[in-house]
Formats: C-alpha cells, sequence, structure tokens
C-alpha cells in the first residue's frame, strides 16, 4: 500500500500515524512528554525530548511499513502550536526549555502592553489578544534575559519549524496556521508584520520563513530517519486547524470541538480575514497555496479540558482519565457542584489570566461521583460558552463535528448537543489532528484529488441531539456565577 505518515506533536505525547488511501490508521507508535513546571504558572518541555520522541516514533511506524511491503509517500506534521524554541541555527544550541502555550509568565508583559494602548493594533493585525498564551512575549522574555546573546545565528521556532529544521537537516520554514499563532503575522498579507516585530523586539531575521501549509517543506534527510530519507514534508498544520481539516470542515459554518489538553473550537469563516469578534480569534485556518485561496477560522480556545481529569486522576478521585464517565454518569446530577477549570487562567471568551480553578457548591454528602459529573458539565459548558460567541457574531450553528480523547464520552456530547443547541457529531475517527495532517500531505502529492475527495471519506459514528434544555440551562448560569468568582 501507499501510505501516509503524520507526526503528531502534541502538549503531553508525540505520536505517529501511518494512514491509507482510505484515511484508515493501519499502525501508530506513541510516547509520553516530560512536563516541567518551574514555578507556579509556567510549564516547559524539552525541545531535544521532542526531537527524540518524533524521530523514535517515525522510525518505528516507518520500519514496519517497509518490513510490510508498504511505502510511504508523504509525511504530514501536526504540532501544539504557540509553545516557542529559542535556539542558535549554527550550532543547533537551544537558549532555554521550550516555552509552552499554557504557561502564564508573560501575562505581567501582555498586560502592560495593554494598558498603553496596544491591544488595538495587535488585534487588527494578527486577529488575536494580548495574552501570554501566544509566541511573541515568550520570545521577549528570552530576549530580555540575554539567552540568545552568544549565539550567530539566533532563531525562534514553534514546534513545526523545529521539526522540519530538525528531520530536513537545516530547512528552516514555517507556514501560516502556526506563524498566525505568534502574534507576529498580518492576517491580511500572511506575511510576517514589522510593526508587530517592532512593538514585541523580536528581530524579523530571527524567524522561520512562511510558506503554504500543502508545499514540499523539505525532504526528511536520511541522518535523521534513514527510513524515511527522501520523503516529502508535504503538509503542515497547527494541531487545531489540522483537526478543522481532519473533520472535512472545508465550508464556511462547519465546526469542530476538539477536547484533548484543553478544548478547541473553530469554525470555517472562508477566505477572507473574519472581522474582530469580542471573545473569540481570528485565525488562518490553512493555505493550499497554488490550489487554492486561504482559508481562515474564528477560534475559541479553552485552555484546561483533559488536563483536569487527569487532575483528578492525580488526586486519586478516578482511577485512569478513561473512568471518568462511568463515574460521572453514575449519578443523575453534580449535586449543585460547580467545576471551573482555570488552571492557567481563562481563555475564550473570558481572556482572564489572572482566574484560576475552583470547585464550589460542596457539601458533606458530595461524592467522586458528583465531582467527576461537574467536570464533565464543566467540560460542556466551557464550549457552550464559545458557541454562544459565535451565533452572536453571525455564525450559523449547522452541526458540531467532535474529535479528541473526551469525545469518547456519550454523556459529554448530549451534554454540548443541548448546552449548544445544535446537533453534535462524533466523528468515525477520533484522531482528527494527525488525520488532518496526512490529508494534508497527500493531498499535496497527489494521493487524493481534491477537498470533495477527502470529505467523501469522513464520517460520523454517532450523532446527538439537543434535549430539553431547561436543567442545563440552569446549571449553566449556576456555573457562569462559579466563573465570577473564579
Amino acid at each position: 500500500m501507499e501510505l501516509v505518515l503524520a507526526l503528531d506533536a502534541g502538549t503531553t505525547g508525540v505520536r505517529t500515524l501511518a494512514f491509507d488511501r482510505d484515511l484508515a490508521v493501519v499502525d501508530e507508535a506513541h510516547r509520553e512528554l516530560t512536563q516541567y513546571y518551574p514555578s507556579p504558572g509556567e510549564v516547559e518541555h524539552d525541545p531535544a525530548e521532542i526531537t527524540s520522541l518524533a524521530i523514535a516514533t517515525l522510525r518505528e511506524v516507518a520500519a514496519r511499513a517497509r518490513g510490510r511491503g508498504h511505502s510511504v509517500v508523504a509525511l504530514g506534521i501536526a504540532n501544539q502550536r504557540e509553545t516557542t524554541i529559542g535556539f542558535d541555527r549554527d550550532s543547533g544550541r537551544v537558549f532555554h526549555r521550550a516555552i509552552v502555550w499554557q504557561d502564564r509568565r508573560t501575562a505581567p508583559r501582555c498586560q502592560e502592553l495593554e494598558h498603553q494602548g496596544h491591544g488595538d493594533s495587535v488585534r487588527a493585525t494578527t486577529g488575536l489578544v494580548l495574552d501570554a498564551y501566544f509566541s511573541a512575549t515568550k520570545m521577549q522574555w528570552m530576549l530580555e534575559r540575554g539567552l540568545a546573546d552568544a549565539s550567530s545565528a539566533p532563531s525562534f521556532a514553534t514546534i513545526d519549524a523545529w521539526l522540519i529544521w530538525n528531520l530536513s537537516g537545516g530547512a528552516f520554514l514555517t507556514e501560516p496556521s502556526n506563524a498566525s499563532r505568534t502574534l507576529l503575522l498580518e492576517l491580511a498579507t500572511l506575511a510576517w508584520s514589522p510593526g508587530m516585530a517592532d512593538l514585541f523586539g523580536v528581530p524579523l531575521s530571527m524567524l522561520p520563513a512562511v510558506v503554504p501549509s500543502s508545499s514540499h517543506f523539505a525532504s526528511v534527510s536520511g541522518s535523521a530517519v534513514p527510513e524515511l530519507a527522501g520523503v516529502p514534508i508535504a503538509g503542515v498544520l497547527g494541531d487545531q486547524q489540522a483537526a478543522l481539516f481532519g473533520q472535512a470542515c472545508f465550508q464556511p459554518g462547519l465546526i469542530k470541538a476538539t477536547y484533548g489538553t484543553g478544548s478547541f473550537v473553530l469554525a470555517n469563516a472562508g477566505d477572507a480575514p473574519p472581522p474582530v469578534v469580542p471573545g473569540l480569534l481570528s485565525t488562518v485556518a490553512w493555505d493550499l497555496g497554488e490550489q487554492s485561496s486561504a482559508a481562515f477560522a474564528l477560534e475559541g480556545s479553552a485552555f484546561v479540558a483533559g488536563a483536569a481529569a487527569q487532575w483528578l486522576r492525580d488526586l486519586g478521585l478516578i482511577g485512569a482519565t478513561n473512568e471518568l464517565e462511568a463515574i460521572a454518569s453514575s449519578v443523575g446530577n453534580s449535586a449543585g457542584v460547580q467545576f471551573v477549570p482555570a488552571f492557567t487562567g481563562l481563555g475564550s471568551p473570558f481572556w482572564n489570566p489572572d482566574a484560576r480553578g475552583a470547585l464550589s457548591g460542596l457539601s458533606r454528602g458530595v461524592g467522586r461521583g458528583e465531582i467527576a459529573r461537574a467536570l464533565v458539565e464543566a467540560l460542556a459548558y466551557q464550549v457552550r460558552a464559545i458557541t454562544e460567541e459565535f451565533a452572536r457574531a453571525g455564525v450559523e450553528l449547522v452541526e458540531l463535528r467532535a474529535d479528541g480523547g473526551a469525545a469518547a464520552m456519550d454523556l459529554l456530547l448530549q451534554l454540548q448537543a443541548t448546552n449548544s443547541r445544535v446537533e453534535v457529531l462524533r466523528s468515525s475517527s477520533l484522531e482528527a489532528t494527525a488525520r488532518g495532517a496526512a490529508s494534508l500531505a497527500g493531498l499535496s502529492v497527489g494521493l487524493w484529488s481534491s477537498l470533495g475527495d477527502l470529505a467523501d471519506r469522513w464520517s460520523a459514528s454517532a450523532r446527538f441531539r439537543p434535549a430539553e434544555p431547561l436543567t442545563v440551562d440552569a446549571g449553566y448560569a449556576a456555573w457562569l456565577r462559579a466563573v465570577e468568582r473564579a
């Protein structure tokens, strides 16, 4: 068979998946990624570990493919987006551990810039808000501490550019879906903005070249991955845009929700940058280069979703994260318990970096069932807050396509359908992120002929229709009051 590999470099782990012509997963390998928390609110990764895990999973899957007589025709990459690495392109020396998108250390700098009146110009140029979530202030933090001073070729990379550089043996490239998460890309031109670079003090010479998402980025170097020597890296997307692509949301108005480490909701907004919408972000969905005009998206981001289930597991309230639904379903309601999973501040539509997690409404009769139920309800409420902003922005909610690990829970998707007043479809493949990267790479090399060809290969495994909303509306109102306290 002809296979396309997808390298999915996520926040908690790195995976390589092999897809066939029907976009079925035929093989995969996974490694967990070490999380570092040097101080409260700080989250870091080891760039060398990201590279080593990527290479290990690629080699494992590629070797098995070769052993079975298959050929790998392309490699696609999907990645955690705003996480930032500073390094010297001449020596490969890394300035500092990667500063992860969840990291809040630059929140005071963002607030300072906001108070200086830069928020509106940043919003108008980049489609984003001034928040520590994004890459530019992470770069500025490293520069202000002199971490790049001893470098002959100081450079900053998001994870896509870092992986391309390592896998190719030196190509320094990114693409618009990732670049649009840095606070440094001008949405109107899909080029680095000199004005934003000046504002954040990041020289444009330190940034990778921006090419279309569907491109021949480079060929895999035999010294990096011998089993894939010469295979083209042909499609690259940030993980959430990859999930939008993998869910075949090719038409304006189609919406996907990914329930992963956080919850990320994207709506295809068409081929022009959408107007500023309070509470939401405007971002690049993908750029197919000569094949089609760029597509844009409106996005809402809740920073913590599956990470809260891991927190319950680490506390011993659940034995494993896949037990969450059974425990939550063991009770009929949360008995007034409200869970606000704001462990790293609140994202869309609240954008409050100072908020912190809260568990309220506790009584002596509350057990782990009620707490687990409150968390599942909170996951639905977070996405409801985002879909309500989509509706206010004039986006017609036709259907919501769900993926990610937590999307396996019927309870969550039924609550989501009722809360958001929209039919929710669970993708037949919950691996939408990797599927999107593989789809884009295969499209680039001609394995699939068109977006329509890819859309024909998408299907839903379950549908959830809105039920009577009275109970969930009362719960949502109580949750919003808990959010105010948090």
